[in-house]
């Protein structure tokens, strides 16, 4: 991805990578700083206006992630929340 990402490209990132999804690296991740190794895994705790995935790596770090710059892989996302069934109350006693 070239530049800043419109709208709809933005919604797509938070759609495919939604906070708690896991992911590893396929390639080292170069820092000054603190680079991420090649197979650290991490999970998304946030994602901006630009698309960066903001990150915590099993290392500590904080590192975000640019999609389509940075090479990973998804582990795991975080489970949907079940639909309740809305329950039938009778008299005050749930059914």
């Amino acid at each position: 991805m070239r530049g800043f990402p419109t709208r709809e490209q933005l919604n797509r990132i938070k759609e495919r990578y939604p906070i708690g999804t896991v992911i590893e690296l396929a390639a080292d991740m170069e820092d000054d700083y603190n680079p991420i190794p090649k197979g650290m895994q991490g999970e998304v705790i946030g994602i901006d206006d630009i698309g960066t995935l903001h990150m915590k790596w099993q290392n500590g770090s904080g590192l975000g992630v640019v999609v389509g710059k940075d090479s990973f892989k998804v582990i795991s996302k975080p489970e949907e929340p079940e639909i309740a069934e809305p329950k039938h109350e009778i008299g005050g006693m749930s059914l």
